[in-house]
């Protein structure tokens, strides 16, 4: 069995990353937590392919209608990665971009988000995340 004490450090930094680079509207920090080739499907559908763009588009949303945004993330907080092998893991997380006035904020932004970490010459990486809105599950398929 695989000791994952230091893993957890690392992935609970790497997410503590995200959130700061969010935090602080920086498209470039933010995409630094992204493999090259990395594919991140948003939770309004559009699929974004690479780093580069994954930075560049959040670069454009900070700047415009993400502006001011907080991200708040369970996955700072509450983090339970399963690991497929010793340098992948999939990381079910729970968040929300809270807008900068809050009497502007709906309070229905909450998303559920696919993450797969893996790791790579030591360091760990988004190389796929999938972003969906929460929604209740319908009264038969609980």
């Amino acid at each position: 069995m695989t000791n994952h004490q230091e893993d957890l450090k690392d992935i609970s930094a790497l997410f503590a990353k995200l959130s700061e680079a969010w935090n602080k509207g920086d498209g470039e920090l933010y995409g630094s937590c992204f493999t090259e080739d990395a594919e991140y499907v948003t939770f309004m559908g559009q699929h974004l392919k690479g780093r580069k763009q994954i930075a560049d588009v959040h670069q454009m949303l900070f700047a415009g209608p993400l502006k001011g945004t907080v991200l708040v993330s369970s996955a700072t907080t509450d983090l339970q990665p399963r690991f497929i092998t010793p340098d992948v893991a999939v990381v079910i997380a729970i968040g929300e971009a809270r807008l900068a006035v809050p009497a502007q904020d709906s309070n229905d932004r909450g998303s559920i988000n696919t993450n797969v970490i893996v790791k790579q010459n030591g360091e760990w990486k988004l190389t796929a995340f999938q972003n969906s809105r929460i929604q209740e599950m319908p009264r038969g398929a609980r």
